[in-house]
């Protein structure tokens, strides 16, 4: 007499239809499956809360150290490579859905229910007011804050050097002061007489230098430009 060989999957199939009906099972996923959609909806609603003021309540067992940064370190950043740091509600693209995934992990992990979000991206990634890589945080408390998530492309490779004369005020007069030399230099020697003396190179210099200082002011009036200092923070598209 041959024995049959057990066939695993019928077991399992036998076990679990000795413990629940088969419509039981299905409701109860049912269920599972709209209490997942209900968190999902209810985490959209939180990323575009632009009313939560409060921090969260993490399990320091649970935090992860090279996810955790003080404000004056994303404030570094943000001059540097001339970001913002807004609230998740002014971002006007779509959230990624595995963005809601990993604050649902985040949330599983740490036992609680996350609000307060803030990005840290380029302006163009904002709805900003008229006066490319986000990185999502929520806030622990005391200007701490915890990076949950982070998409799209990276930032051009030169963005921080192209951003330098754009940090602050003295940041941008040397860079004003050095295209001035360079483009004097690059004015041929004969084109104001036939002698090119030192005083008149300087005075040259000068020229040059209120020349573009002007275009520079008159295009930060026009349009309302201001320096990476002083908008990491700011709402207002024009800044």
């Amino acid at each position: 007499m041959k024995l049959r060989r057990t066939n695993i999957a019928e077991k399992i199939h036998a076990s679990r239809n000795s413990r629940i009906a088969e419509e039981d099972l299905l409701l109860q996923i049912k269920n599972i499956f709209e209490q997942e959609s209900k968190r999902e909806e209810d985490i959209l609603a939180t990323l575009g809360d632009d009313h939560y003021t409060g921090s969260n309540d993490f399990d320091i067992d649970q935090l992860e150290w090279h996810r955790i940064f003080h404000l004056s370190d994303i404030e570094k950043i943000c001059i540097e490579y001339r970001l913002r740091f807004l609230n998740s509600s002014l971002y006007k693209a779509e959230f990624p859905y595995e963005t809601i995934i990993k604050i649902k992990e985040v949330e599983k992990q740490h036992d609680t229910t996350l609000g307060g979000f803030m990005l840290m991206a380029p302006a163009t990634v904002f709805k900003l007011k008229n006066a490319d890589d986000p990185l999502l945080f929520a806030p622990i408390g005391n200007e701490y804050y915890y990076l949950i998530h982070s998409w799209g492309r990276d930032l051009h490779p030169f963005r921080k050097i192209m951003m330098w004369p754009f940090r602050h005020l003295e940041n941008f007069m040397f860079f004003v002061l050095v295209m001035s030399l360079i483009v004097t230099s690059l004015i041929p020697a004969g084109m104001f007489g036939p002698d090119y003396s030192t005083t008149e190179f300087i005075v040259l210099f000068l020229f040059v230098f209120k020349w573009i200082t002007g275009l520079a002011i008159f295009y930060g009036f026009k349009f309302g430009k201001n320096f990476s200092s002083a908008i990491w923070r700011s709402k207002f598209y024009n800044a």
